[in-house]
């Protein structure tokens, strides 16, 4: 589903409408005393009541402004609409930052026209951040955004979230092999990290076992910016997995076949 200039300027509008009671619902719950849950599964996976209230907030406003729209979110999970745009939540990307004090996390929200996400917001509101991403560009914070020129891994800053997200034994080698040719490495960020390769203080990114949600809303932040961001493969990165995203496409060729061939 094309969208026109005109419906992104809506959409944007409504995507910093749901960053805001986002904001709102969470305030209470940073650097507070709060319960956290796990969820499971093979890494520690927490989750917070403020989570749950962030994504309740967007979802009843989605509900509310645009009813046929589709949800895909990371707590409540899917709300089939009839209409092919689907909005994809992140409430609290970055939860063990989030329970730790650190305010390197952040809420994601993407609009998805049905082939990719057109539209992104990576709202951090305890240091007054916001990020968006659409088809005519990235600001943050209304200042517009540009990646940095890095040809060479031999030059570049490389952030990963955490190493535990490589989940196989050759994933991990072939991050191993990026990871031992570049100039600084730096683990943590999560989404943060993201937006400071779109800064131009972050030049490459590599990742493993991702969800749609933690990844659709930064697709366009980083393209608006003059970035690139796939998987590994090169093919799309809306569906998670392993992710690989540079400020320069010149590094990112150079990134994906040292990925290829460490595979």
């Amino acid at each position: 589903m094309s969208l026109s200039a005109e419906q992104i300027v809506e959409y944007r509008a409504f995507a910093e409408q749901l960053a805001d009671a986002a904001a709102a619902a969470i305030a209470p719950y940073f650097r507070a005393s709060l319960d956290v849950e796990d969820k499971g599964g093979r890494l520690y996976d927490p989750v917070t009541v403020a989570d749950k209230a962030a994504e309740d907030a967007m979802r009843e406003l989605i509900q509310a402004r645009y009813p046929e729209h589709g949800i895909l979110g990371e707590e409540a999970g899917v709300a089939v609409g009839s209409s092919p745009l689907t909005w994809v939540l992140d409430p609290i990307d970055g939860t063990r930052a989030f329970i730790t004090g650190l305010p390197l996390w952040g809420t994601l929200i993407a609009l998805n026209d049905g082939t990719r996400p057109v539209l992104g917001v990576m709202n951090q509101p305890f240091t007054g951040e916001r990020f968006v991403g659409t088809p005519a560009g990235a600001w943050r914070s209304g200042t517009p955004l540009k990646t940095r020129a890095c040809v060479d891994l031999s030059a570049a800053t490389l952030m990963c979230t955490t190493p535990d997200m490589f989940d196989t034994a050759e994933r991990k080698a072939a991050f191993e092999a990026v990871a031992g040719k570049a100039r600084l490495m730096r683990y943590g960020g999560d989404c943060y990290a993201y937006c400071m390769l779109a800064s131009g203080f972050v030049d490459v990114i590599v990742e493993a076992s991702l969800q749609p949600y933690d990844v659709q809303a930064l697709m366009p932040i980083i393209e608006g910016a003059g970035g690139v961001i796939t998987a590994w493969d090169g093919s799309s990165a809306q569906d998670g997995g392993c992710v690989v995203a540079c400020g320069d496409p010149a590094l990112h060729a150079q990134v994906l076949e040292m990925l290829r061939h460490a595979m």
